[in-house]
Formats: structure tokens, C-alpha cells, sequence
């Protein structure tokens, strides 16, 4: 049989050099593509979506901290200086009538007052918080900042003043709310799935005893009825309704202790913020508790020096300012996974009750057909008769 090409012809020969050359020139890009390839599998895991959101936070918490601290607050020195001024004008009322005339030293200084609260109350509606940018946007307030904007809940503690910061929480929005959209359908469809188990697992072993029983029964020459067939099991709604409330009831203790807030104003902030209003009331870690005095009360506690236990606990408490507000962070990440697990757990019993109403309702409209029927006979041979 001839060929076209011998096996050592120059043309194969040729052919051969040009694939053995292309090939290795391929390889790294194929390895690159496969790479990729793996790498976007993997992000679109739950651990990964899980991961890629805390990056993500960690990454705008360092960015809005670069932009924001190098923002040069005046308001600051204006409101020493207003201070200062009021003072002083306070002590000239008070030398210039002696406390002779009392009540037009009164009336006089509480004008003076009464000026200086309009001029405070319209700083601080401008946005003046007491401190400085630099004591503001500390780590984990910056990471409770980009918390509240990928989730949509907002508190409105903090803002961006800069004009490079607003420009970039658009952009990191734009970006976050899809990313936290994802990772709050994963995590629901896990821990659903994970919540799904153990109930089905608790509910098997506390049915095992019932079941055998009735196959004991059976085996003894019971009827067939006595034994009934394990269907599909659905977690219930009052499930989810119990590990949400205990979820936040968890979170109201912690941070009455932590914020020393009142029961109802604690289990108030758990609740609005797992609901996503965010009325911005109530946050933790948004006192006048500036990074220098967590500083302060950590060497203070270091050194030892305060023997008061009052005075220790208090230090401990203005020192564990930004790791409780770490955990707050991991707190409301959990409770969101939570929220969309019950959501996907509740719409699989709705869809299962939907169904059994739909069989139902034939089963009844079918019954009450038979009995019509059964009653007054069939409406046809009425017609029939009549026709005939």
C-alpha cells in the first residue's frame, strides 16, 4: 500500500518539528487556563464565596482607613474655639453684674447658652462625632463600616467625608452588594442543608422505638395500617423561628454586657440590624472611645498599676473595644447565613404545605361531587331525559 508521506520523509519530519515546537509553547497557557479554571470553581464554593466577603471587607476596611485618615477635620479647633469663646463670655456677664442683679445674670447667660446648643446641635448635625478621623476609623470600625455597606444595612454612625472616599464606597458597593448576595444564598443553601441533617438525624433517632414497635406488631399478625411508611421529612418552621431567637437572644446578652445597654435596647439592635433596617441608634463601639485611650487602658493594664477593681474593669472593657467589635462583624456575618437558612427552610415547608392544600382542596371538591350526586343524582340525565 503506498502512502503519501513516507514515515521518515522529510514532510513528516517537518510536520512533527512543528507540532513538537508549538506544543511546549502551549502548555504554560493551557496550565494558566486550568489554573483559572480551578481557582473560579473554587470561589463559587461556599468557603470560597465565605472567604472572598472577608478579603473583600479586609481590603475596603484598609482602603477607607488610607483615605479617610489623611482628611484634615477643622470642625475640631472650630468647636474649641466656640468653647472657649462662650466661656468667656460667661465670665464678662458674670463681672459685669457681680450676681447683684440675679435675674438678669440669668437671663443673660442662658441666652448665651441657649446660642451656643444651636451652634453645637447644627456642628453635629453636619456630621461632627468628637473625634478625630484618625480615632474614628480604626480597623474594626472600618471593617463594621464595610460591613454595613455590602449588607444594605447602613447604621449612618460613619460616614465617608472625603470626596475620594464617597467615590470609592459607590464603587465598593457596586461590587460588595452582589458578592454578599452570593455569599448569603451559599451560606443559606449549607447551613440549611447541615440544619436539614441534624434534625432528620434527631428525628429518625427519636422515632426509631415507635417504628419498631409497629414492625413488632406487624411480625406478631398485626394489620398492614399498623405499620406506615417513613415519608419525607421537613424541618418545621417553629424550628427555624427557635434557633433565630435564640441566635438573637445570644447576641442581646452579649452585647447588654459588652455595651452596657439595657436588655431591650440590646435585643432592639440585634433585631433591626438581622432585618437589615439599620436605624443607626444603637452600634457597638460607637462611643467617644478613641483609639489612643484603647491604647492607654492596655498599657495602663500592662503596667498594672490601677488596684481599683472598678477602675481594672473599666480599663478591660475600653481595651477590648476593637475585638468586640471583630466579633460584632463575625456575629452579623452568622446571623445572615442564619436568616437565609431559614428562609430556604421555610420555602421548602411552604411549597410541601401548598402542595398537600392543593391535593386536599380535589379530594374535597371531588367528595363533594360524589355526594351531590349521591343526593340528588347525576345533573346529565335531567338533561337527557328532557331531550329525549
Amino acid at each position: 500500500m503506498s502512502h503519501k508521506f513516507q514515515r521518515n520523509s522529510p514532510q513528516m519530519l517537518g510536520v512533527a518539528s512543528t507540532v513538537s515546537s508549538t506544543t511546549p509553547s502551549n502548555q504554560p497557557r493551557k496550565r494558566v487556563k486550568r489554573c483559572c479554571r480551578n481557582f473560579v470553581t473554587f470561589m463559587c464554593t461556599q468557603v470560597g464565596v465565605g472567604a472572598l466577603i472577608v478579603v473583600y471587607a479586609i481590603f475596603g476596611a484598609l482602603t477607607f482607613m488610607h483615605i479617610e485618615r489623611e482628611f484634615v477635620d477643622t470642625t475640631t479647633a472650630h468647636v474649641l474655639e466656640l468653647r472657649q469663646n462662650f466661656s468667656q463670655r460667661l465670665w464678662n456677664i458674670t463681672e459685669e453684674h457681680n450676681l447683684i442683679d440675679k435675674p438678669l445674670w440669668v437671663n443673660e447667660t442662658n441666652s448665651v447658652l441657649r446660642e451656643y446648643q444651636a451652634e453645637i446641635a447644627a456642628i453635629i448635625k453636619n456630621g461632627y462625632v468628637g473625634r478625630s478621623p484618625a480615632d474614628m476609623w480604626s480597623f474594626p470600625a472600618a471593617l463594621m463600616f464595610c460591613l454595613s455597606v455590602i449588607t444594605m444595612i447602613g447604621y449612618g454612625n460613619m460616614v465617608p467625608r472625603t470626596p475620594w472616599g464617597k467615590g470609592f464606597t459607590v464603587i465598593y458597593a457596586t461590587f460588595g452588594i452582589p458578592l454578599y448576595i452570593l455569599y448569603f444564598l451559599n451560606m443559606g443553601r449549607v447551613l440549611a442543608r447541615s440544619f436539614k441533617f441534624l434534625y432528620r438525624s434527631l428525628h429518625d433517632c427519636t422515632q426509631e422505638k415507635n417504628y419498631d414497635a409497629r414492625l413488632e406488631a406487624l411480625e406478631g399478625g398485626g394489620s398492614l395500617g399498623a405499620l406506615t411508611l417513613r415519608k419525607k421529612i421537613i424541618v418545621p418552621s417553629t424550628a427555624c423561628l427557635w434557633v433565630i431567637m435564640f441566635y438573637i437572644l445570644t447576641g442581646t446578652i452579649m452585647f447588654a454586657n459588652w455595651e452596657k445597654w439595657s436588655f431591650l435596647n440590646s435585643f432592639y439592635f440585634c433585631m433591626t440590624s438581622l432585618c437589615k433596617i439599620g436605624f443607626g441608634d444603637f452600634v457597638p463601639g460607637a462611643s467617644l472611645t478613641t483609639a489612643a485611650d484603647v491604647d492607654a487602658a492596655t498599657q495602663k493594664l500592662r503596667e498594672d498599676i490601677a488596684a481599683d477593681p472598678n477602675e481594672v474593669s473599666e480599663l478591660q472593657r475600653i481595651a477590648d473595644q476593637h475585638s468586640k467589635l471583630a466579633i460584632n462583624f463575625i456575629y452579623m456575618l452568622l446571623g445572615m447565613g442564619l436568616v437565609a437558612m431559614c428562609r430556604n427552610l421555610m420555602r421548602e415547608e411552604v411549597r410541601v404545605k401548598l402542595k398537600e392544600m392543593k391535593e386536599d382542596t380535589k379530594l374535597c371538591v371531588e367528595d363533594t361531587r360524589l355526594r351531590f350526586v349521591g343526593c340528588c343524582g347525576d345533573p346529565r340525565d335531567l338533561y337527557e331525559n328532557d331531550y329525549y
